[in-house]
């Protein structure tokens, strides 16, 4: 008699060929929103679909800053976070040709690798739900 034995690990993800968003979070009220050209504070935890984590701003403590549409984050950031509410969490499922493409991000991201983000959106243009944030840029 042979015995096969089959591990699978809960948090695996299968790789995607478009960009998914999935809701988790979403205020009752959307007092401030996310559009194109909007400076935001993202907190975020990037893995790969084997469930390794390669990078977290909460690791660090402090929310990723950046302009929303302007090419400063992989495309599958700029289009996923786009209409967001400020207190919303999301997860992206980002294929590679909306992160790292072929090439990877050595080297903690290896080349054709689908992405997998949890994010928060912090702050709109220095705000938080109706209050000014320090802004470090």
């Amino acid at each position: 008699m042979i015995l096969f034995i089959v591990s699978v690990d809960a948090k695996e993800e299968k790789d995607v060929e478009e960009l998914q968003i999935g809701v988790k979070y979403k205020p009752n009220v959307c007092e401030l929103q996310a559009h194109k050209g909007d400076r935001v504070k993202v907190h975020y935890r990037g893995s790969l679909t084997s469930g390794s984590v390669f990078d977290a701003s909460y690791d660090r403590g402090e929310p990723f800053e950046f302009l929303l549409g302007s090419g400063q984050v992989i495309k599958g950031w700029d289009q996923g976070l786009l209409g967001m509410c400020v207190g919303e969490k999301r997860k992206l499922k980002i294929p590679s040709k909306l992160g790292y493409g072929a090439q990877g991000s050595p080297p903690k991201i290896p080349g054709g690798a689908t992405l997998i983000f949890d994010t928060e959106l912090v702050a709109v243009n220095g705000k938080t739900k109706g209050t000014e944030v320090k802004s470090d840029l």
